[in-house]
Order: C-alpha cells, then sequence, then structure tokens
C-alpha cells in the first residue's frame, strides 16, 4: 500500500500550468464540499471562514470548509483558470464572464435540508441566482451572444450529501419515519432531475454531476452511530449508494434525450472508499479539533488546534469535510479518470473538449 502513499504525496502538490482555459467558463453548483465563501456573511452555524479553515489556503480563512483548496478549485485549475472561480456572494463586473460558484454550505435538493443549521442557499435558490448572473452576462453580450457562451461552459454540480447529514439521519427532521431508503433516493432523484433539466433550459450542456461521497466513513457519522467494528456505518452508505446507482441511470436519461448536451457522472465514493479502505497508512480522524459540536455541525472549533505533522496523510479535515490532499486526489481523478470506474461515460477533461 506504500504506493497510494507515494501518490498522495505527489498528487498534494501543485503543478499548475496556465494557458488558454480549455472552456469559456466555470459554473459550480454544491454544498460545503464546494462552497467557496458564499455562507460567509449569512445568518447559519455552517460557515468555515474562521482558521483552522484555511491554514494552507494562500488567502487564508475564505469560507471553505477545509484547510485549502476544494476539489471546484481544483478542477478549474485543471482546466486552465489562473484564477479561483468566484464566489455568487462576491462576483461582479466583468468577472462572472469565466464563471460563477453558488456552492452553499448545508445546502440541499430539497429546500428544508439545513434549516435546523440557520440560513442557506438551497439549489433551487442556487438555479435562481445563476438566472441572476445570466441576466447581466446577457446585458453585457446579448442574449445570442450569451446563450453562445453559456452552451460551451462546464458546469459541476455535486448535492445530496445535506440531504442525508441534515435531513434524512438528523433527529430534526422526520423524514426517516416518512421513506426507506430507497422510496427518500427515489425522492431526490426526481427533484434533482427537475433542477438539472433546468440549467439545461438556462444553457448548460457539458455538466458533470458528482456523487454523494461514502458519509458512513465521516469521522463524525462513526463518532455518532458507531460501526459495529467495521471501518463506516453500513446502513448510511448502503443509502448512499442506492441514490448514486439512480444518479448514474438519470446522467443516461439525459444522455438520450437531451441530444445537444453531455451529463457525466463523477464517481466520489468509489474513490473515497479505496482511501478509507488504506486507513492502516492513512489517517481517517479530523485534522482540526473538532470538539463538543460534532453531533451537530461536525467542523472545526474556531481557533482551535490542528495536526501539523504528517498532515498531507489526513482524508478529513474536520469531522466530515476531506482535506486538500483528499481533495486534491478527487479532483485529478475527476478530470483524468485513473479507473474506468473514476467518471461515466467519460471524464472531465473529455467533456472539456466536446
Amino acid at each position: 500500500m506504500w504506493h497510494l502513499v507515494l501518490l498522495i504525496l505527489s498528487l498534494s502538490s501543485s503543478n499548475r500550468v496556465y494557458g488558454e482555459p480549455e472552456v469559456p467558463c466555470y459554473f459550480i453548483f454544491g454544498d460545503s464540499l464546494y462552497d467557496n465563501g458564499n455562507n460567509n456573511d449569512l445568518d447559519t452555524l455552517a460557515k468555515a471562514n474562521y482558521p483552522p479553515y484555511g491554514v494552507d489556503f494562500p488567502q487564508g480563512p475564505s469560507g471553505r470548509f477545509t484547510n485549502g483548496r476544494t476539489t471546484a478549485d481544483l478542477i478549474a485549475e485543471h482546466l486552465g483558470f489562473d484564477k479561483y472561480i468566484p464566489s455568487f456572494a462576491s462576483a461582479h463586473g466583468q468577472g462572472i464572464l469565466e464563471g460563477v460558484n453558488y456552492a452553499s454550505g448545508s445546502a440541499g435538493i430539497c429546500d428544508e435540508t439545513g434549516q435546523h443549521l440557520g440560513v442557506r442557499i438551497s439549489l433551487n435558490n442556487q438555479i435562481k441566482n445563476h438566472q441572476t448572473t445570466i441576466s447581466r452576462i446577457e446585458t453585457m453580450k446579448g442574449k445570442d451572444s450569451a446563450t453562445n457562451l453559456l452552451n460551451k461552459c462546464m458546469y459541476t454540480v455535486g448535492m445530496g450529501s445535506n440531504d442525508y447529514i441534515n435531513n434524512y439521519l438528523s433527529n430534526s427532521y422526520n423524514t426517516r419515519t416518512m421513506y426507506t431508503p430507497e422510496q427518500y433516493a427515489t425522492v431526490l432523484i426526481q427533484q434533482y432531475s427537475q433542477q438539472l433539466k433546468k440549467l439545461y433550459e438556462y444553457g448548460a450542456r457539458k455538466v458533470a454531476v458528482l456523487g454523494i461521497g461514502p458519509l458512513g466513513c465521516t469521522p463524525g457519522n462513526v463518532a455518532l452511530h458507531g460501526t459495529n467494528g467495521s471501518l463506516c456505518v453500513g446502513f448510511i452508505n448502503d443509502a448512499v449508494e442506492l441514490f448514486n446507482s439512480k444518479l448514474i441511470s438519470l446522467v443516461d436519461e439525459f444522455n438520450k434525450d437531451l441530444h445537444d448536451a453531455k451529463f457525466i457522472y463523477v464517481n466520489i465514493f468509489g474513490m473515497a472508499l479505496v482511501a478509507v479502505k488504506a486507513s492502516r497508512l492513512i489517517n481517517i480522524s479530523p485534522c482540526c479539533e473538532v470538539g463538543a459540536n460534532v453531533n451537530t455541525t461536525f467542523q472545526c472549533i474556531r481557533d482551535g488546534k490542528s495536526c501539523k505533522i504528517f498532515k498531507a496523510l489526513h482524508l478529513f479535515w474536520d469531522a466530515t469535510h476531506p482535506s486538500e490532499t483528499a481533495n486534491v486526489i478527487t479532483a485529478r481523478r475527476s478530470y483524468h479518470a485513473l479507473l474506468p470506474s473514476d467518471t461515466y461515460p467519460i471524464d472531465i477533461h473529455r467533456l472539456a473538449r466536446l
């Protein structure tokens, strides 16, 4: 397994090479895994604009729920952008022509997801914010030119984790008494389908849908639910896999019916599970001091301690969010699939070139 450790260490180093971006713009929709500051000024517990978040990010704490770059930041690097895509909260002027990040911590496919933590920007509201961006682009370029631009852009959408962690699995909701895991996955996919179709109607033609990772393996869920001697919480991962399976089918459906668009599925679950299973060599405990709030937000204590030695071998920064090391691996394999199972039916690199 030492080859895996060496791979992680080598991937953790930055090798940014910039030229002309492979796509003219990049739009990001998602939750805290991709949020880069949209929650900073919201009345919510789900924010990360304080240390030890951002200790390895050039600008320090920025609202990213990790120690450095998010997966979306790194995908932007791979696509050739010389700047990180701005948050919707900070995007302005000509900068929006290269894309906008709408992601929001604790947000979900369902509007009510995460409401016990405070204000958040659900996927429906992220799409409404995208409408605002489109209107601004149309004002700058005219409607036809704006449509032509949007058709060439990259879109990544990573939603669903909070619909489990901060809805289905939370005692603040009665969702688990209303639906079996199979039924809930179906309900989520039905809503998600309509939301992704709305993005298509607004011009999205190159869409990478990032699946849910193995939530049962996060330190927070392991602490909260126990594992009976296993590495991960089995019933949580089983529920997530039901969702991901249906998401793959949805990608197939879109590619069959929407002939001028291409959707792909990114197998975050599979990539992360391989690393978790290497836990004798890879540390799967939180890198930051989490404390008593683990059962509500799973986040780092403000100004708390964080690991310094062998930081690159930690998969998680807090009790639920991946470290930059994990994000580097995920982004690299999403962009250039290492295994055939990493992406379906093609990877982001090939999607960008269509």
